[in-house]
């Protein structure tokens, strides 16, 4: 993705997440959609719902990180393993440490806008997707990547982890950060101003 729309998309994605979330600061409850999707998810079965968060879990999380970086580093995409090794690391950082005390929304004893966990599995498919080499890669794993962070946004919906919004704006935070350090990246590195894939292509082929 090239330097000028990545911050394009980041900033939509950061505005959107915004907007979002400032309706619902300081809340303690659900309401309206956020109530519908509980009371449909709270009636899945608890092993399911597990399951269905399980690719949110951080041991999950690190060792996909892990597994990715290595690929990219045996193939000296550099570029690539900064990429996927920042990214999720500030967007988890800021998310924690800044958006959740600054909107002050309690699921029970928890700050749960945005949610961490959506934030940390969602950042990693943003930066697979931006990894892919061609384009009908890109829409293969950003497709797989709704149904995964949907699925378990399902799941801790169902868990009382998390309200439906808390999902979302998680997933928009993740496009902001994943997006813009790729930006911030392709400043710096890749000829024609890409994040690279496999063999040093640039991005956006086809």
């Amino acid at each position: 993705m090239a330097g000028v729309r990545a911050f394009v998309v980041a900033a939509a994605g950061a505005l959107a997440m915004l907007a979002l979330g400032l309706p619902f600061a300081g809340e303690r409850a659900a309401t309206g959609p956020d109530a519908a999707v509980a009371s449909w998810a709270e009636l899945l079965p608890r092993p399911l719902s597990s399951a269905l968060v399980l690719p949110t879990e951080p041991p999950v999380i690190l060792a996909v990180i892990a597994i990715v970086a290595l690929f990219l580093g045996t193939r000296r995409d550099w570029t690539g393993v900064t990429l996927i090794v920042a990214a999720p690391s500030i967007a988890v950082a800021l998310n924690s440490l800044v958006l959740k005390p600054l909107f002050g929304r309690y699921y029970a004893d928890h700050l749960a806008y945005p949610s961490g966990h959506t934030v940390s599995l969602a950042t990693v498919v943003v930066v697979l997707a931006l990894l892919a080499p061609r384009r009908r890669t890109k829409a293969w794993v950003a497709a797989a990547g709704v149904l995964l962070v949907t699925a378990a946004g399902l799941g801790m919906a169902g868990l009382g982890y998390h309200y439906a919004t808390d999902v979302l704006g998680g997933a928009l935070w993740a496009v902001a950060v994943g997006t813009s350090t790729a930006g911030l990246l392709a400043r710096h590195g890749r000829r024609g101003g890409g994040v690279s894939g496999q063999r040093g292509e640039p991005a956006d082929r086809a």
